[in-house]
C-alpha cells in the first residue's frame, strides 16, 4: 500500500475509534503534595474544559518545577441550566491534573464579552475586581489566559478582563503574561513549548471529564491534531522563515509577556523553543 494512503486511513480509525472512548470516570491518581509556599500559576479559563487546552505550560511547571497550578472558572458556561453541571464536570478534571481550582462567583461570571465592558461598566468593573484580588493576593509568577484575537467571544472578553485587571493591580504588580490560542492562532506567537505524550494523554483524560461538551463535539480526540499543527506553525512563525523547526510532534504556542510598571514588553528578542527536556525556568524570567 501506498504508505501516505496508510498513514491518513491509520489516522482516521484512531480518530473513530477515540469517539467510543470513555468519557470521564477515570481514578484520580495519587499526586504529591505541592508546598504552601510554592510559586504559582494561574490559569484564567473562559470555559470550563479550557484548562485541559491551553494549561500544558502549566501543568509543566506543577510537575517539572514544583508550582502550585491555579484554574480560575472565569464563567461557567452561559446557560444557565448547565452553569452547575459545568461546575460537577470541573472539578475532577481539575483534580486529575491536580490543579486547584478557584470560582469567580458560584455560577461563574457568565457575561465578559467585549460588548459588557461598554454597555454595563458597572458589572464589568465588578468582575475587574474579582480578578483583580485573585491576582494580587495569590501573586502568581505567570498567568495565562487567551489572546485578543481568539475568535471566540468570552476567550476575547477575558483576554480584556485580564489586562483591565492587571491595570487595576497598581504599577507595583508584576507578573509574566502567557497568551494562549485555540480558535483562532496569534500572528505573534514568541513561544512554542512542546507537550509530551504522557502529558497530554493527561490532559486528554481530564479533558473527557467535560463529558456534556465533548458528547456534543468530540474535540478532545481531535486535540493531538490541533498539537501537531501547532508544531507545523510554529516552527516558522515562532521560529524564522525557512528555518529548521525543532523535532517537536505535540506543541502549543503561546505569546510571553512581562507585565511590570502597568505595561507589558517581551522578554525575548526573537522566538523561543521549550522541548520537554529543557527547564521551563532557565529560558523564562519566572523569578
Amino acid at each position: 500500500m501506498n504508505p501516505y494512503h496508510k498513514l491518513v486511513q491509520d489516522i482516521e480509525e484512531l480518530i473513530r475509534s477515540g469517539k467510543g472512548f470513555q468519557l470521564g470516570g477515570f481514578p484520580i491518581p495519587e499526586h504529591p503534595p505541592v508546598p504552601d509556599d510554592a510559586p504559582v500559576v494561574m490559569i484564567f479559563s473562559p470555559h470550563p474544559d479550557d484548562e485541559c487546552i491551553i494549561g500544558g505550560i502549566a501543568l509543566r511547571l506543577l510537575r517539572e518545577n514544583g508550582f502550585r497550578a491555579i484554574n480560575v472558572a472565569v464563567t461557567q458556561g452561559s446557560h444557565p441550566h448547565r452553569q452547575i453541571p459545568r461546575l460537577e464536570e470541573l472539578i475532577p478534571a481539575c483534580r486529575y491534573l491536580n490543579f486547584d481550582l478557584l470560582q469567580t462567583t458560584p455560577t461563574g461570571l457568565a457575561r465578559i464579552k467585549p460588548d459588557v465592558r461598554d454597555s454595563d461598566p458597572e458589572y464589568w468593573n465588578n468582575a475587574v475586581r474579582i480578578i483583580q484580588s485573585m491576582l494580587t493576593t495569590h501573586r502568581p509568577k505567570l498567568i495565562i489566559f487567551p489572546h485578543e484575537l481568539d475568535q471566540n467571544s468570552g476567550h476575547v472578553g477575558v483576554n480584556m478582563l485580564l489586562h483591565d485587571a492587571l491595570e487595576a493591580c497598581g504599577p507595583d504588580f508584576s507578573t509574566l503574561t502567557c497568551e494562549s490560542e485555540f480558535w483562532s492562532p496569534m500572528r505573534d506567537p514568541n513561544l512554542m513549548l512542546e507537550i509530551s505524550s504522557r502529558d497530554l494523554g493527561d490532559m486528554l483524560t481530564a479533558l473527557s471529564f467535560h463529558v456534556g461538551e465533548v458528547s456534543r463535539n468530540p474535540y478532545h480526540i481531535r486535540t493531538p491534531m490541533w498539537m501537531i499543527d501547532n508544531v507545523r506553525r510554529g516552527g516558522e512563525i515562532v521560529g524564522k522563515q525557512g528555518g529548521t523547526p525543532p523535532d517537536f510532534l505535540y506543541a502549543t504556542n503561546y505569546r510571553i509577556g512581562v507585565w511590570k510598571g502597568g505595561a507589558k514588553s517581551s522578554p525575548f528578542t526573537e522566538g523561543q523553543f521549550i522541548g520537554c527536556h529543557d527547564d521551563i525556568t532557565s529560558i523564562l524570567p519566572l523569578g
